[in-house]
């Protein structure tokens, strides 16, 4: 039956009146509410119902409702009707069962969702009516998704040791739908399925059963869910392992061969060895031991016997034994024979009759060797005389020009003979030396005696001056010259960081001023006869390439001597600053060496050195002095072994010295503690005209990986604008640590709110995130405050870059050779060169002076490179002096002698 259209109004209105009466409790499931009377089966049924979805960001969802029966289906949403023109109404026939069926769709919006936000959850249903009855769909939450960026929860950095047990926390943002939890190791997922030792908890918490040294990573927890993925800050985990002794080796043999001595024994920490900052092993690892070893008795003759009686043969003969004492524990034969005889009746006997031929003969071999004795006298007497000849050019000439020009030796005065003047060749840029050798002698005595306190005083009356004519014009002659050989096209240019001269056996230093780079030339290192054109170079790290790996970072300048391939009869001693806190447990010290083809080789492992190698190395605090017998360009190299390893760094604050425009910049360095690179960058701020505002200050930075960071505070707003848009400054940890970089620093850029502000108050902080940092206190006046720039005044290192013959040396060159000549032998009392090292704390280098031909030369000439120009004479000279020497005229020095 047909109804008509003004009814249906009416009709809908009933049958939903009905329905709210039936709506019960059941909201989330289907309900069917029949007509009384109707066919149940004809009610309708859900083929699609409306299911919970959320909205991501601002797009709308779409709820779909399909039903059969169906001639009307409307959706519900919170309790309100919505609208029929927000339905997409699709009308069809069932296939299987012929029966009318209605698909309806709907769009949620977020801002609909938004307007009951907080109140109650917005939900959908489905109502949909056909003759027999209505149906209502579940309930279809919608809800806005999100999750928020902070973690509740991150994990932290973890050190752990071997086969311990890890737990790292993670606690997710908070949101909808709830965020699922993975873990990353070094970016690569971490599945617990793959590996059995991990396993993530119901809290997301990532757990390591046992620590691996393969569990040492970052590991990142990552929240994710349909709107968005969030990272937690990386937690590093380092499995560390503590080490462990290694067995006794066999103890070794005795270091006496005669009498008492001591053997040693040794163990090492590695079983296992130390890994990723496990603590070293604890103890010694090396243990001695007193031993004895019986002496080596030599043989010595008995007395002879008596002749024995003459024989038929006309001789008699005598004996003796190897018994007084005979020989032991490996001593020596006696030598020679037991047994002697000759002719006792050499009248009576016919065999000692000699003939006119025998006298002969014996005639001719008398004169043959008085002919060659003469001869040896001969030889012997002109080598003397040539030998004095030679000495005396050394005692007279004390040192040669640069160019070593034959020189004239004349008395200066009738009342001091012993005044020498070499004439210097005006026409030539040299470097002349003049100067007496011995000290005029008014009293009657022929020698003067040396006392404790006066023992190594500067000889007095000698004048020692160094003359320099055209000093620039002869170094770019010298830097022009060099430029030619392929070797040293890469050597600076500039002058400022070169020093050269001409030197001879008599030795002498270049220097490079305020660098902390010296050349000590020790007398007899150039072989006599030989003239070497000398040179010492400092290099930019930029201007050398210098392979470095793994953890190596550079500590020093790298510096060139030379030219290589001279040859060199002593070991000279390079200088030079290095910016390490050296310790056996935090560094592997390397000396690196350039060869002629470019390539590095390590030469030097300090620690391990051995005696008997072309380089040794004394390293202390802030300095290294290198011994070698090879010039070439040389670098010194760390490699840390742990994070507690350290480079020292200087902190510098500059800002302009005077202040023109309303911007103030204020410039932090960060370099080497090392004096060149201190002069790199005074150099640099006085050509932009900068000037010290704060006391230099000393980082240490650690093998952390940890960059270094820097900061402004407290600045008064009232008077000044910063203009740092971030918090801090960052400068990486491998700039710093490599040692490559010159002049890092950082700027920070200052505005004054009027032109006439001049005081300036702020704090300046510079850290190491873990490690170590230092704080500035800036309060001073931009346009009058200069109490600082006094501190970087460049001063001079002992005068000229170049000093040739004992005008390079502290201590005399004839005292010198006194002490040489008495410390070098072995005495029994110890009042040798070894009393002397252990009196100036040298006694950890006595091997290598042992195997060097004069030990207290190798003494004397470190004393000199570590104590020139300001060294105290005094105190050496009492070391000397307490040495106990039974023979007091052993340092006398007599006016023959000069």
């Amino acid at each position: 039956m047909a109804v008509r259209p003004g009814l249906w109004p009416a009709l809908l209105g009933i049958v939903l009146a009905a329905w709210l009466r039936g709506s019960g409790a059941q909201q989330n499931a289907t309900v069917a509410n029949p007509v009384p009377g109707a066919n149940p089966d004809l009610l309708p049924n859900f083929l699609v119902e409306p299911e919970d979805v959320y909205i991501v960001k601002n797009k709308p969802v779409l709820l779909v409702c399909k039903a059969v029966p169906a001639t009307q289906i409307f959706f519900k949403c919170n309790g309100e009707w919505v609208r029929q023109v927000d339905h997409v109404i699709e009308r069809s026939t069932d296939g299987s069962s012929g029966l009318p069926a209605m698909e309806v769709r709907i769009n949620v919006s977020r801002q609909q969702v938004e307007k009951v936000f907080g109140l109650e959850e917005y939900w959908c249903q489905c109502v949909a009516w056909s003759s027999s009855g209505t149906t209502k769909s579940q309930k279809a939450y919608i809800r806005i998704a999100y999750l928020r960026k902070n973690f509740e929860q991150e994990p932290l950095a973890k050190e752990v040791s071997l086969e311990q047990g890890i737990v790292l926390p993670c606690r997710p943002p908070e949101g909808i739908p709830p965020a699922e939890v993975e873990w990353l190791r070094n970016e690569d997922l971490v599945d617990p399925s793959q590996d059995p030792n991990v396993y993530i908890t119901r809290e997301h918490s990532l757990v390591v059963r046992q620590a691996r040294l393969a569990d040492t990573a970052n590991y990142t927890c990552v929240a994710k869910n349909i709107v968005a993925r969030r990272r937690s800050a990386s937690a590093a985990v380092i499995v560390y392992v503590n080490g462990g002794w290694s067995t006794w080796t066999e103890w070794s043999v005795c270091s006496a061969s005669c009498g008492r001595g001591w053997q040693k024994r040794s163990r090492s920490c590695t079983n296992p060895a130390p890994l990723n900052g496990g603590a070293f092993c604890e103890g010694q690892n090396v243990q001695k031991t007193a031993c004895a070893t019986l002496c080596p008795v030599d043989g010595s003759w008995s007395p002879w016997s008596k002749w024995s009686a003459c024989g038929l043969d006309c001789t008699h003969w005598r004996s003796r034994e190897c018994s007084d004492p005979a020989p032991r524990n490996g001593g020596e034969e006696c030598q020679g024979a037991d047994l002697d005889s000759r002719n006792c009746t050499s009248d009576l006997c016919v065999h000692t009759a000699s003939g006119p031929e025998d006298v002969a003969l014996y005639v001719g071999l008398v004169a043959v060797a008085v002919c060659l004795l003469l001869l040896l006298l001969v030889l012997i007497l002109v080598y003397c005389r040539k030998k004095e000849g030679l000495d005396s050019d050394v005692a007279d000439s004390s040192i040669l020009t640069s160019g070593f020009q034959p020189v004239s030796i004349k008395p200066s005065k009738a009342d001091n003979p012993h005044l020498l003047t070499i004439q210097p060749d005006l026409s030539t840029t040299t470097t002349t030396y003049q100067g007496s050798l011995c000290p005029r002698q008014d009293g009657p005595s022929p020698k003067f005696q040396l006392t404790n306190g006066h023992l190594l005083s500067p000889l007095s009356g000698g004048r020692h001056t160094l003359h320099h004519s055209s000093p620039t014009s002869e170094a770019e002659d010298f830097v022009s010259r060099l430029s030619t050989q392929n070797y040293f096209r890469s050597l600076p240019r500039g002058i400022s960081n070169m020093a050269y001269g001409t030197f001879n056996f008599l030795g002498g230093r270049l220097m490079i001023p305020h660098t902390g780079v010296s050349l000590l030339i020790p007398p007899d290192a150039i072989p006599r006869g030989k003239i070497y054109e000398i040179y010492l170079t400092l290099h930019k790290p930029e201007d050398v390439r210098l392979p470095l790996a793994g953890c190596q970072t550079l500590l020093s300048p790298i510096v060139s001597c030379g030219p290589p391939g001279v040859l060199l009869t002593r070991p000279v001693i390079l200088a030079m600053d290095h910016c390490g806190e050296p310790s056996p447990e935090s560094w592997s010290l390397r000396l690196k060496k350039q060869s002629c083809e470019g390539s590095w080789e390590d030469v030097l492992h300090l620690g391990e050195e051995a005696p008997s190698q072309l380089y040794y190395c004394q390293l202390e605090a802030g300095t290294c002095y290198i011994f070698t017998e090879q010039l070439g360009r040389f670098a010194l190299v760390g490699e840390a072994l742990s994070v507690a390893a350290a480079k020292r760094l200087k902190l510098l604050l500059f800002a302009p010295v005077a202040c023109t425009s309303l911007e103030y910049n204020i410039r932090v360095y960060c370099l080497q503690d090392t004096r060149d690179a201190l002069k790199e960058v005074v150099q640099l701020e006085k050509q932009l005209g900068g000037q010290l505002i704060q006391e230099p200050r000393v980082l240490h930075l650690k093998d952390s990986y940890h960059n270094l960071r820097l900061s402004i505070h407290d600045v008064p707003s009232s008077l000044w604008k910063s203009k740092l848009l971030v918090s801090y400054q960052e400068i990486p940890f491998y700039h710093i640590w490599n040692g490559t970089q010159q002049y890092l620093h950082c700027t920070f850029t200052l505005e004054r709110v009027s032109p006439s502000t001049s005081d300036l108050a702020c704090k300046v902080w510079v850290w190491q995130v873990e490690g170590d940092g230092q704080s500035f206190n800036i309060n001073f006046n931009i346009t009058k405050d200069t109490r600082f720039t006094e501190l970087l005044a460049l001063e001079s290192e002992g005068g000229v870059p170049a000093l040739v013959g004992p005008s390079a040396f502290k201590i005399p060159f004839l005292i010198r050779q006194k002490i040489i000549t008495s410390l070098d032998p072995p005495c029994s009392r110890g009042a040798d060169w070894r009393t002397l090292a252990q009196k100036l704390h040298l006694d950890s280098h006595l091997s290598f002076f042992a195997s060097k031909p004069s030990p207290t030369a190798m003494i004397l000439n470190l004393w000199e490179a570590r104590h020139f120009p300001n060294g105290n004479l005094s105190q050496l000279a009492a070391a000397v002096a307490g040495l106990g020497q039974p023979d007091g005229g052993l340092f006398t020095v007599s006016e023959a002698e000069c």
